[in-house]
């Protein structure tokens, strides 16, 4: 069946159905990622959004749902070049196809990718609409589609309850804003009890159950919507709790102390991003998936000075908060594009419990 891919601006891209036919609105991004697109698909902090694929050939290994970084999908959307119907990979379970049925996520493929992205780049980040219909018309959809924005994405993404993860060493809480099962799994592989919170949960309470340190998640949207939540970072940063913050994490704790966030033109969502370690004079391969980022020049360097800064356009990708146990990052450290070149953020976050203990 066809399908059209309808941007705000009024291009149109028509290709074939894939998933879903239900039609969506969303915001339309893209990933560079080469491989991972499962780790994509179940990443909570698409919420809201489609994404674009710009590497041609995505579905050729498979799924293995063991590597699915939450329970379900949160996309919108799933826009690819060409989608394999027949995966070629001992540990595939399903087709990338039946994937995206049995998970409603509407899709669309034979369309020229790379010419969507060099669209965004060039113009931005855009809404766009997915669908079956090829009696739409432009006039009533436009509008339509330009006037949608993701709410309330985190509280769509959380746990729904907190829960535990054993462990033989400190206790830490993640505070859980549409968090990768893999922080988690990279707290726990280091033996540390990781207790995970829903993103409503007051500050009261993850102080009262005594934990050693604190975890802040990744996440969905516009950090500025999360006006509830900053409260409740702003009293977990006035204690003496170590805290590392990832993502949604860092640009929530950067607004808790009165810094700015602005939306990037196109956001970072790829697994080749060079960061640079301010701190060791290192440059790094980072995975990343965000279109916000904390403003440099809103900063208070008596609050926190820049640890990381990104190679490429020099927007900032972490802080190091003074006088506190508290440092953040922007990139994921819990993934693998180096494949392991920032895992020594989480041993850092441990040598600096044990500093305060």
């Amino acid at each position: 069946m066809k399908a059209f891919l309808i941007l705000e601006d009024g291009t149109v891209f028509e290709g074939m159905s894939i998933g879903s036919q239900k039609e969506v609105i969303s915001e339309i991004v893209f990933n560079t990622s080469m491989t991972g697109y499962l780790e994509v698909l179940t990443d909570p902090s698409y919420a809201g959004q489609a994404v674009c694929m710009t590497y041609p050939l995505i579905g050729n290994y498979g799924i293995c749902y063991s590597d699915m970084e939450s329970n379900k999908s949160y996309v919108d959307g799933f826009i690819v070049h060409e989608i394999s119907n027949f995966p070629s990979n001992f540990r595939s379970e399903d087709s990338l196809s039946n994937f995206l049925i049995k998970n409603e996520i509407t899709g669309i493929s034979g369309i020229d990718t790379r010419a969507l992205t060099i669209i965004l780049r060039n113009k931005g980040t855009m809404n766009g609409m997915i669908t079956t219909n090829s009696n739409y018309d432009l006039d009533k959809i436009l509008p339509k589609i330009k006037e949608f924005k993701a709410v309330d994405v985190v509280n769509k993404v959380t746990t729904k309850e907190k829960y535990t993860l054993d462990g033989n060493s400190y206790h830490v809480a993640l505070f859980d804003f549409g968090a990768k099962k893999n922080i988690a799994r990279s707290l726990n592989e280091r033996g540390l009890k990781v207790t995970v919170y829903p993103a409503f949960t007051k500050a009261e309470e993850i102080i009262n159950d005594n934990v050693d340190g604190i975890m802040l998640s990744n996440g969905p949207g516009d950090p500025k919507d999360n006006k509830d939540i900053i409260k409740e970072i702003k009293k977990l940063y006035n204690t003496n709790i170590p805290i590392f913050a990832i993502c949604l994490g860092h640009q929530l704790m950067a607004l808790a102390n009165g810094f700015n966030t602005k939306k990037l033109k196109y956001g970072h969502r790829g697994g080749n991003h060079p960061v640079k370690d301010l701190i060791n004079n290192k440059v790094y391969i980072t995975s990343q998936n965000h279109g916000y980022y904390v403003e440099e020049a809103s900063l208070d360097k008596n609050i926190a000075i820049e640890a990381f800064i990104n190679v490429n356009d020099k927007t900032n990708e972490g802080l190091k908060y003074v006088g506190k146990n508290i440092f953040t990052v922007q990139f994921h450290p819990e993934a693998s594009p180096g494949p392991k070149d920032s895992d020594y953020l989480f041993d850092m976050f441990i040598d600096m419990i044990k500093g305060v203990k």
